[in-house]
């Protein structure tokens, strides 16, 4: 009987996205550029959120979005429209963004003259935590409609990230979301997450995403000086 030959797909993919992530991450500290890794189930807000912080921060920053999509290229045409710099990721059927993705995006920027970019990852809660992008912060988006259980369903990408936003607080008081049952959820799991209340809808809450983002950006530029 021949040896049975055994190749690790999964393990393979990893190991090479870990090398790929590293050369991101050291292509955007050697430019100063701050980037983030947006990322939240389809309809939560990630488009409706990177506009607005683009119409409050694009005076004071320059900014590009990479748009990750199984198909379309729908949200990169409203950022296009933007004036901003936008590159579509079409992944064909892939649910995440790998690093490798992400580094053919950056050759088609011009980081010398960028300070954020903001990647918005496929709309999916499972895959793209596996996936260092080289991304400074990890943002997810959950909201109000999709209810206070997320935490507990997805805990992967719940651990993942540095930022949670809970978009869409202008349907509040709604009897099937608790977010204070949400923010123990969060708290027991990943207690250094930040917590962030929102509604791009009526701009509540916006201020201190923007707040937060700018000190992001800020600590980077005073990191390469």
């Amino acid at each position: 009987m021949s040896e049975v030959k055994l190749i690790d797909i999964k393990e393979t993919i990893f190991a090479e996205n870990v090398v790929s992530a590293k050369t991101v991450r050291d292509r955007l500290s050697e430019h100063g550029v701050f980037m983030l890794n947006l990322m939240a189930s389809p309809g939560a807000g990630k488009t409706s959120l990177i506009l607005k912080t683009i119409d409050i921060l694009s005076d004071k920053y320059r900014m590009a979005v990479i748009e990750g999509d199984i198909e379309s290229t729908i949200d990169s045409e409203k950022i296009s429209a933007k004036g901003i710099p936008a590159v579509q990721l079409r992944t064909g059927g892939a649910c995440h963004l790998d690093a490798t993705m992400v580094g053919a995006a950056l050759d088609m920027l011009d980081l010398s003259n960028l300070d954020i970019i903001i990647v918005e990852n496929i709309g999916n809660l499972v895959c793209p935590a596996s996936f260092d992008l080289g991304a400074r912060k990890n943002v997810l988006i959950t909201s109000v409609p999709e209810g206070d259980d997320k935490v507990l369903k997805y805990p992967i990408m719940f651990s993942a990230c540095e930022v949670l936003i809970v978009n869409k607080i202008d349907y509040l008081p709604d009897p099937g979301f608790d977010i204070e049952a949400l923010k123990t959820r969060v708290s027991n799991l990943n207690p250094s997450m930040t917590v962030l209340e929102l509604s791009c809808r009526n701009d509540d809450g916006i201020e201190a995403w923007t707040d937060w983002l700018k000190h992001q950006v800020n600590d980077v530029k005073l990191s390469v000086q």
